[in-house]
């Protein structure tokens, strides 16, 4: 980065009913809130160079609006994204994330795969560089740290 230059930028999506989190189900999602989540999410990509902007919507369009944002606007150069329900059922944010085409973890705060059947699916996995589930708010701080260690790496490969 040269003077002037603003910090390359990192999207985090949180999908429908995560806006309730730390009331929610707690003995499931915890008791941290998405507030507390997306501060320190801030506070760790300016450590490490980046800008951090996060986005929650309860509406599909919605969050597939900001996707999109992200890429024509060139604002993103990754996104995390808990699609929450999301996840296993929409064909149309996972159409949305093959066209944009930017590097994307999967987060998840708990552990999708020892949950109901239908969690156990996922139809944004195949284009996503890599999935963190089961560690409750650490999830999101692991998955910045592996989208963070590839852009770093400057080797963005060609997603599916």
């Amino acid at each position: 980065m040269t003077g002037g230059e603003a910090p390359p930028g990192i999207l985090v999506l949180h999908g429908p009913n995560l806006n309730l989190l730390g009331t929610r189900e707690p003995e499931i999602y915890g008791t941290t809130t998405l507030f507390a989540i997306d501060e320190e999410l801030v506070k760790r990509a300016a450590a490490r160079g980046y800008s951090l902007h996060s986005f929650q919507s309860n509406s599909e369009g919605a969050l597939i609006d900001r996707l999109q944002a992200a890429r024509l606007q060139e604002t993103a150069r990754g996104v995390l994204l808990n699609a929450a329900a999301y996840t296993h059922t929409s064909v149309a944010l996972r159409d949305a994330l093959a066209a944009v085409r930017l590097p994307t973890v999967e987060v998840h705060l708990s552990n999708i795969h020892a949950r109901e059947p239908f969690r156990r699916r996922s139809l944004i996995a195949p284009l996503c560089l890599g999935t963190i589930c089961g560690f409750g708010a650490a999830s999101y701080h692991l998955a910045l740290e592996g989208l963070i260690g590839y852009l770093s790496a400057d080797r963005m490969r060609t997603l599916p």
